[in-house]
């Protein structure tokens, strides 16, 4: 009876400490799901009560929609925007984002709301490539960036200093084409934009020319600043959880860190070098004022009237600034326009005998010329919008309460414009997929409203756009008055978009291209 008894309590006490398992299991998962739901429900009702813009459900503790996220991201916020409706409250992480996708909504961001939304929000990227947010591109909004924008208005950008550097970049154009006629057919164009691209900035930049030329050294040092370029653009593009979700940097979760901490370092020694290269070459030509002056020269000579302000560390930042912002973004518009081009060949035929006539066949295009080729201006402009080189423009910071298009906004928002979705809405465009610059005809410039905006808006626009569109026009025309061009098989050019800040192409463009015959005279002197 005792042993009966033993196993009869056993049995008892077993079954008691299952069914407490499950109740405490049972407890846990009522105790989660009560908290998930009070959570969705004060969500959805802050949203009502605070007149914020619509979200999306869930939004998930702690991540937010961050589950949302899928590359591409201009075409994954499109295809939400598409069931959303043009202005959407996201939450990344502990980060609140308001998504926008319409002209009209854009156009009350950057004009009514234009200071409150000129911040940049902090990111990992900015605090180390952007020297601790000082930099032109990361610096909020204040005195400090002022002076930046005016620098690069009045001394480095301007229409006069642009007109001092023509010859640079009508001289560099003609090498070019100098080195596709030595060169056999089939070309890679993606490096020939690249090389040509890089070379351009850095005569004006610092003078030298760094592909084509004949000093092994120069060369070397060219290499080594492409890999610094290449490396910076690669992880530009790279994605930082840590921005969304600081507790991730708690945990030293963050090998994005230390690569971009050894990239400054490089950077750093490049251009520090570069720049005792000048101010020793400054030094030795004291005296003589024929010379034009670099960009670098010229701020090195504001360094000498005010050396607390225009530090090294200053003008390295800056200089590194008007490379990532000209280089890639020029170089990539290029290749899609004339992989455009190959893809409809009477649109090439048609600007051929734009340049024909109105250039002629007896010089090579200038810049100059570009106002007078309506139909090569068109050409570029439905190369931007079709593949913008910013597709998301770059993010803003809101730095109080605001209103957008009726809805409360709150201080501390990041904004993210989908310049490319506004590009290809077919409510705004007939057949947004086909090109067709003929749309553009009549359009003066490269914006038309806010539907099209490839340089952004506002006080926090592109500085740069009057160079970005002398150096593409000049290129392309050039290259049409020259050449005549092949896709390499009978297949069409891939125009697969690949990952990236601004928009490469997946495969590089590879094309056949020969001398024209009407040109022939002309390119027999160079």
């Amino acid at each position: 009876m005792n042993l009966l008894y033993k196993y009869a309590c056993v049995a008892h006490n077993k079954v008691m400490y299952q069914a407490i398992q499950k109740m405490e299991i049972m407890y846990i998962y009522i105790s989660l799901s009560l908290f998930v739901a009070s959570y969705l429900l004060t969500t959805h009702f802050r949203h009502k009560i605070y007149n914020l813009p619509p979200t999306i459900f869930p939004t998930l503790p702690i991540i937010g929609h961050l589950y949302l996220l899928k590359s591409p991201l201009y075409r994954t916020f499109a295809k939400i925007s598409d069931k959303y409706g043009p202005i959407i409250l996201l939450n990344f992480g502990s980060r609140r984002v308001l998504l926008v996708s319409s002209p009209s909504i854009s156009e009350e961001c950057f004009t009514k709301n234009d200071i409150v939304f000129a911040n940049r929000p902090n990111m990992l990227f900015g605090k180390i490539l952007g020297n601790n947010f000082t930099s032109m591109v990361w610096a909020p909004y204040g005195d400090h960036w002022r002076n930046l924008r005016r620098l690069a208005a009045t001394e480095i950008l301007s229409n006069h200093r642009l007109n001092e550097f023509q010859e640079i970049r009508s001289n560099e154009s003609r090498l070019m084409v100098h080195k596709l006629m030595l060169n056999s057919s089939p070309v890679n164009m993606k490096l020939v934009f690249y090389e040509f691209t890089l070379n351009v900035m850095m005569r004006m930049i610092s003078g030298k020319r760094y592909f084509g030329g004949d000093i092994p050294e120069v060369a070397e040092e060219g290499k080594r600043f492409k890999m610094i370029l290449d490396e910076a653009f690669s992880l530009a593009g790279a994605s930082n959880l840590g921005d969304y979700l600081p507790m991730l940097n708690w945990f030293g979760a963050n090998g994005l860190e230390k690569k971009l901490i050894a990239l400054q370092k490089k950077k750093d020694a490049f251009f520090q070098l570069l720049i005792e290269q000048l101010r020793k070459q400054k030094g030795g030509e004291a005296g003589t004022n024929t010379k034009k002056k670099t960009m670098i020269e010229v701020l090195l000579s504001l360094q000498e009237s005010d050396p607390e302000y225009y530090t090294d560390d200053m003008i390295k930042s800056f200089v590194l600034i008007l490379l990532s912002a000209a280089t890639e973004t020029s170089a990539g518009t290029m290749e899609w326009a004339l992989s455009l081009l190959l893809n409809n060949p009477h649109v090439l035929e048609k600007a051929q005998s734009e340049i024909d006539l109105r250039v002629g066949r007896n010089r090579y295009i200038e810049e100059s010329d570009i106002p007078n080729l309506p139909y090569l201006r068109c050409i570029i402009n439905e190369t931007m919008r079709m593949y913008p080189a910013a597709p998301l423009l770059a993010p803003r910071s809101s730095s109080q309460d605001c209103v957008v298009a009726g809805y409360h906004i709150p201080r501390g928002t990041m904004l993210l414009v989908n310049q490319w979705a506004i590009h290809n809405d077919p409510t705004l465009w007939t057949d947004p997929k086909r090109f067709n610059p003929d749309r553009f005809e009549g359009l003066e410039g490269a914006r038309d409203g806010f539907k099209l905006m490839p340089f952004g808006s506002g006080r926090r626009n592109c500085p740069g756009e009057s160079l970005a569109l002398r150096l593409v026009g000049l290129t392309l025309g050039i290259l049409v008055q020259c050449f005549d061009w092949e896709r390499i098989s009978e297949d069409m050019v891939d125009m697969t978009e690949g990952a990236g800040l601004t928009m490469p192409k997946v495969e590089p463009l590879i094309a056949k291209c020969r001398p024209r015959l009407l040109m022939q005279n002309l390119l027999n002197e160079l």
